[in-house]
């Protein structure tokens, strides 16, 4: 059976979680063996790298998937990659097509417009990337309750990483977009911890990987409690700078509330880095508090600052926190993981 993949613009240079596992995605329907055609939509919004292949606007990307639509004989998959390229469905559908889409998380807690609602009884199977995610997507749209569906946990890592000791200077990572419309991922209530974190480390560092324009604000924070010298705002990094700060750290900080899974969990745990998550979110499902970490609610600032100290702290507790961290990475997160389990729900 024929697969038709509708997803966002992939190229090098998009950054975020349905981007990065829409590749290795990508790469699995290509490996597959089935006849594969992709129906890839930027929007006019994105520069900076060679688009070629990508559309640049609605009308185009329905063009597109018209001609994908007429290209293909017999049965077809069709895998929509997000909620928002649903609208796409009925330029590439036929009668005898099976329809999936891929629930990633915060695109989906809301309740869907009209011309979704209209699309969504088309859909044969929802996957998930974590069960918290189809939990939350069903408090917004309850009415899909009894639907197929099925969690397809993320893998990460096509190149893997050999884990190495943390530097002597004792530091953290926070990965992640620092965007006012993303404000729950916790970068304000670890600033504000900070100070006293410093007081069981005095030379602890905290690195934060990204931008936004939550930056200048957090910056400011830093200054005001007088800790700018023990806060490192790295910007975007390429990947293998990336991956170097997480080898020099001891932990990766992110108290979120709105994770829907976490693909920079998998990143630090395929280096044996112990991760930090909240609560109220899939992080859990990934780092299995106590396992790999642990877990806390990020506006207890007594638990947190007392739960990133220990993250911090080297010992028989840390050992084995990054043990079994790079141990559930290698079992169950990898990319070819990922990709056995997607193929799978699309072949069931």
């Amino acid at each position: 059976m024929a697969v038709v993949f509708l997803s966002p613009c992939l190229c090098p240079g998009n950054y975020g979680g349905v981007q990065l596992s829409g590749r290795i995605a990508r790469e699995a329907l290509e490996r597959s063996g089935r006849p594969y055609r992709s129906v890839l939509y930027r929007g006019n919004n994105i520069g900076g790298v060679d688009h070629r292949g990508c559309a640049g606007s609605k009308i185009a990307a329905a063009a597109q998937a018209t001609r994908e639509r007429l290209r293909q004989s017999g049965a077809q998959t069709i895998l929509i990659w997000h909620v928002d390229l649903l609208k796409l469905l009925p330029f590439v559908s036929r009668r005898n097509s099976r329809t999936y889409l891929f629930l990633h998380g915060i695109e989906a807690w809301r309740k869907m417009s009209r011309i979704s609602e209209f699309l969504l009884p088309r859909v044969d199977v929802f996957l998930t990337n974590s069960a918290f995610t189809w939990s939350r997507f069903l408090e917004f749209n309850p009415r899909w309750q009894a639907s197929k569906h099925r969690v397809v946990q993320l893998g990460a890592g096509t190149v893997e990483v050999k884990p190495e000791n943390p530097a002597d200077l004792p530091s953290a990572v926070v990965i992640g977009r620092m965007e006012e419309s993303e404000s729950y991922k916790g970068h304000r209530e670890l600033i504000r911890i900070w100070p006293a974190v410093l007081q069981g480390h005095p030379n602890a560092e905290l690195r934060i990987i990204g931008g936004g324009d939550l930056e200048p604000e957090l910056k400011a924070l830093a200054r005001t409690l007088e800790i700018q010298n023990r806060v490192v705002f790295e910007g975007r990094i390429p990947d293998e700078r990336k991956l170097q700060l997480i080898g020099q750290s001891r932990c990766l900080l992110l108290p979120s509330r709105g994770e829907g899974f976490g693909l920079v969990y998998l990143e630090a745990m395929r280096q044996g880095r112990p991760c930090l998550v909240s609560t109220f979110d899939a992080g859990r499902e990934v780092v299995q508090p106590p396992q790999a970490g642990l877990a806390v609610d990020p506006a207890d600032t007594d638990s947190l600052s007392d739960a990133v100290r220990r993250l911090l702290s080297a010992g028989t507790e840390w050992n084995a926190w990054s043990s079994r961290a790079r141990a559930i990475y290698e079992s169950n997160f990898t990319a070819a993981h990922f990709q056995d389990r997607l193929l799978n729900a699309l072949n069931g």
